[in-house]
């Protein structure tokens, strides 16, 4: 069983949970990557629509819409929760489309030693315990996740002197190996190496990795380095937006939630490089995102293409406050109007 961090597994898929007597059902449906493609044929091939049962097999649904002309590959996630229904994400890869390259899995059988596993399911275990508190909220000044249960928070500050111990182990196994859960357990824990500058390299590799909980653990600890070196610039730290910007390509629904969040501290401060890296490299992938039906997850993307467009955030909030997402985009949409 792969170890995911508790804010990884509030987004992870939900299809493993459904049987003939449960199966839960979609609230919404949402695709995204379709530019040539008619979504009514994308939408037969699923066999499921709003009200029914989420499809029993992920993998055959992916299947039927991969078969369709134009699709290249195709990738189903089911997110909690929409009235108590699921809201089910369908990413589309077309031919010729923006890909979001991850490598091939390691195959070396390299094992973390016990006493990280050990304190890794500590962790876990009392992350569960939290949630079930409602109390989810972490700190990210420091430059690692803090949480604000207090236990929870005491095992985070003790990964410190695990990674002072065993740095070359955590690279080892970050690296090179084959088992999912050895490189998503060190993904969470080298982010809290005591010097910063030492560890960004070790996340941004695992940005590309394969499997998303190592994907998802990464971006925690780059985020919380994003925190910190925009609290202290003297630090020197920074964390670059390339891969986050190519991760909202990604086929899945969870990466591009995650870079959406990571992008908006990115350029909270209107970094223009940064916006004008997005507007060459994933404009209609924002567009899109900002027009998703489920109002909290098209607000990141909205925001961004407000900076985009040079708008204040307090404006753009305005005008999405008046359920007026259409103005924005028209901006970027229209060639006349780009800078």
């Amino acid at each position: 069983m792969r170890l995911i961090t508790p804010a990884f597994l509030v987004f992870s898929l939900i299809f493993c949970s459904v049987t003939n007597a449960q199966a839960p059902r979609i609230g919404v449906i949402d695709f995204f990557g379709i530019r040539k493609v008619p979504q009514a044929k994308l939408r037969q091939a699923l066999g499921a629509r709003e009200g029914d049962p989420l499809p029993a097999s992920k993998g055959d649904a992916e299947g039927r819409i991969d078969d369709v002309p134009g699709v290249v590959e195709s990738h189903l996630e089911a997110v909690c929760c929409d009235a108590g229904n699921v809201i089910l994400y369908i990413g589309i890869e077309e031919k010729g489309a923006p890909h979001f390259e991850l490598r091939e899995p390691p195959d070396d059988d390299v094992q973390l030693p016990d006493e990280i596993k050990a304190q890794y399911h500590r962790f876990l275990d009392a992350s569960a315990a939290a949630s079930r508190l409602g109390q989810t909220a972490e700190d990210l000044t420091r430059g690692n996740a803090l949480s604000a249960n207090p236990e929870t928070r005491e095992i985070q500050q003790e990964f410190a002197s695990i990674v002072t111990k065993y740095i070359g182990d955590l690279r080892h196994a970050l690296r090179d190996s084959s088992d999912e859960e050895q490189r998503a357990i060190a993904a969470y824990i080298i982010a809290y190496a005591p010097n910063k500058l030492d560890i960004v390299d070790d996340l941004q590799f695992a940005l590309k990795d394969a499997d998303p909980g190592v994907r998802g653990n990464a971006t925690r600890g780059l985020k919380a380095l994003a925190v910190f070196a925009r609290l202290h610039p003297e630090s020197g730290l920074k964390v670059e937006p390339t891969w986050f910007i190519e991760m909202l390509n990604s086929l899945s629904w969870s990466d591009r939630h995650q870079a959406l969040e990571m992008l908006q501290i990115l350029t909270d401060q209107h970094a223009q490089s940064t916006l004008d890296q997005l507007r060459d490299r994933a404009l209609g992938s924002l567009i899109e995102m900002a027009r998703w039906k489920t109002l909290a997850h098209a607000l990141p993307a909205y925001i961004l293409l407000g900076r985009i467009a040079g708008l204040p955030d307090a404006q753009a909030q305005d005008q999405w406050s008046r359920g007026d997402r259409e103005t924005v985009i028209a901006m970027l949409s229209t060639p006349a109007k780009k800078k």
